[in-house]
C-alpha cells in the first residue's frame, strides 16, 4: 500500500481514539515547543534584562499576532481544503491548493514587510507602547520584520504537512525550529550581549529554518501531495475556498492583536507599564494552555475534514465528542495549576520585581478564572471551520474575542479600575461559551438526522 492509500485507509477506517492519539502527540509537542518562542523570549529578557525589557517585548505582541494571523489564513485555509479534496480521493485538486497556497504566502508575506516598516511606529503608538518602552519594542520588532516570510511560510506549511496525515514530521518540524531558537537566545542576549535584538534574531533564524525544513519536504517522497510548478498559477475559485476557510482564525488572531492592544491601553492608562510586563507573563501562560487544547484541534482537523467529506458522519461525531471531552480536560489542569502557584508562575518570567509579582500574581488569577469553558470552545471553533462552515466558526471566534469582549473592556475598568481588566476576559469567555453551546446542540442535532438517514 502506497503513501496516499495508507493515510486514506487510515483516516477511512481506524479507530477514531487511535487517530486522534497518533496525531494528537506529534501536534502537541509541536505546538507546545512552538510557544516557547515566545515564552523563552519572555523568560530570558525579564530575568537577563529586567521587567521594563519584558514590557517592551509584551508591548509587540499584538503585532506578532498579525504575522500569525496571515499564517493562519492561508495555511489552516488550504490544511481544509487539502483534507477534504483527499477525502473525495481528488489528489490533484489538493495539489492544487498546494500550489495556490505557496505563492498567497509569499504575496502575504512580502506586503506584511513592506506595510510593517510603513506603519510600524505609529501602530506601535496606537497599540500602547509609552516613552520607556518604545525603543526597545522598536528594536526587536525591527528585525522581526525582515523574517516575516520565513514565519508566514514556515507556521503555513507546516499545517499543511499536518493536513495531508504527517503529524509526526509536522512534530520534528517544530522541534527542530524551536529547539534552534532555545538553543540560541542565551548565546545571542547573554554571550553576544545583544539583548532584546538577539531574541529577535535567534527567533527569525529558527524561522528560516523551518521554511527550509517544510518546502524540503513537499518536494521530497516523503510527502503525500508534492509541490509543483505547474500549481503555481493562481486559480480564482481556490484562492477564494482557502481565504473563505481560512477567514475564521485570522479574524480571531486579527481581533486578538487589537484587543491586546486595546488590554496595554487600558493598563497603561489604569496601572503602569510594569502591567503590560504582567500581561506578558500572562499571555504566555495561556498560550501554553491553550496551546495544548489547539493541539487537539490540529490532530482532529484531517479527520473532521476527511470523512465529512466522505460522509462518515458518525465518525465526525464521535471525533467531536472525544475532542470536547479533552479539551475541557486539560482547561482544567491548567486552571488548577494557575490558581494554586500564581506567584512561582511569575516569578520564572523575572524574579527582581516586588511590583511584578504583585501585579502579575494577581492578574494571573483573575485572568484565567474561568478557564475551565474555555477549552470546549476551542473546539466548537474548530469543528465548524474543518467542515466548511466558515460563517458559524467566525461568529464564535468573533463573539468570544470582539462581539462581548471589547465593550467590556472599555467600560468595566471605568468602575473597577485594573480589577476591571483582569476581569474583562473571563466575563466574555462565559458569555461566549453559552453561544458556543447553542450552536453545537444543533450541530449534533443534524449529524444524529445524518446518521439515521
Amino acid at each position: 500500500m502506497d503513501k496516499n492509500s495508507q493515510n486514506v485507509y487510515e483516516l477511512e477506517n481506524s479507530s477514531i481514539k487511535k487517530l486522534l492519539w497518533k496525531y494528537f502527540l506529534p501536534a502537541f509537542t509541536g505546538v507546545v515547543v512552538n510557544s516557547l518562542y515566545n515564552v523563552v523570549d519572555r523568560i530570558f529578557i525579564g530575568q537577563g534584562v529586567g521587567a521594563i525589557a519584558l514590557s517592551g517585548l509584551s508591548a509587540v505582541f499584538p503585532i506578532m499576532l498579525i504575522l500569525m494571523a496571515f499564517g493562519m489564513l492561508i495555511g489552516l485555509g488550504a490544511g481544509v481544503r487539502i483534507s477534504i479534496n483527499l477525502g473525495k480521493k481528488d489528489f490533484a485538486r489538493a495539489e492544487w491548493v498546494l500550489g495556490n497556497s505557496f505563492i498567497l504566502m509569499i504575496i502575504v508575506s512580502v506586503l506584511i514587510t513592506i506595510i510593517g516598516f510603513t506603519i510600524k511606529d505609529p501602530l506601535l503608538r496606537l497599540f500602547g507602547v509609552g516613552v520607556d518602552t518604545m525603543n526597545i519594542a522598536n528594536e526587536y520588532l525591527n528585525i522581526i520584520l525582515y523574517g516575516a516570510i520565513f514565519s508566514v511560510v514556515g507556521f503555513s506549511m507546516n499545517n499543511l504537512i499536518r493536513s495531508e496525515g504527517n503529524a509526526k514530521i509536522a512534530m520534528y518540524s517544530m522541534l527542530i525550529s524551536a529547539g534552534t531558537n532555545i538553543a540560541l537566545d542565551p548565546i545571542f542576549i547573554f554571550v553576544l550581549d545583544l539583548g532584546v535584538a538577539g531574541a529577535a534574531w535567534a527567533t527569525i533564524i529558527s524561522q528560516f529554518i523551518l521554511c527550509i525544513w517544510v518546502v524540503r519536504h513537499f518536494l521530497s517522497q516523503k510527502s503525500v501531495i508534492k509541490l509543483r510548478l505547474s500549481n503555481f498559477k493562481l486559480n480564482g475559485q481556490i484562492v477564494i475556498y482557502i481565504i473563505t476557510i481560512g477567514f475564521a482564525p485570522f479574524s480571531m488572531q486579527i481581533a486578538g492583536s487589537f484587543v491586546q492592544a486595546l488590554y496595554n491601553i487600558q493598563l497603561v492608562k489604569f496601572s503602569n507599564d510594569i502591567a503590560i510586563a504582567a500581561m506578558g507573563v500572562i499571555n504566555s501562560v495561556a498560550m501554553l494552555i491553550v496551546m495544548s487544547i489547539v493541539a487537539i484541534n490540529m490532530a482532529a482537523q484531517p479527520i473532521f475534514g476527511f470523512n465529512h467529506g466522505a460522509k462518515h458522519y458518525a465518525r465526525v461525531k464521535e471525533t467531536l465528542i472525544i475532542c470536547m471531552k479533552a479539551a475541557t480536560g486539560i482547561a482544567i489542569f491548567g486552571w488548577v495549576v494557575v490558581q494554586l502557584f500564581p506567584e512561582t508562575i511569575v516569578q520564572a518570567f523575572n524574579s527582581s520585581s516586588e511590583e511584578l509579582l504583585r501585579v502579575g500574581s494577581v492578574g494571573l488569577k483573575t485572568f484565567l478564572i474561568a478557564l475551565p469553558v474555555v477549552g470546549f470552545q476551542v473546539i466548537v471553533g474548530n469543528y465548524f471551520q474543518s467542515i466548511g462552515k466558515a460563517g458559524i466558526s467566525t461568529l464564535l471566534t468573533l463573539m468570544r474575542q470582539v462581539i462581548l469582549l471589547i465593550p467590556i473592556l472599555f467600560f468595566l475598568p471605568r468602575f473597577l479600575g485594573l480589577t476591571g481588566v483582569w476581569f474583562a476576559g473571563p466575563i466574555s469567555d462565559i458569555g461566549s461559551a453559552l453561544v458556543a453551546c447553542f450552536f453545537i446542540m444543533k450541530e449534533f442535532r443534524k449529524l444524529n438526522e445524518s446518521i439515521s438517514a
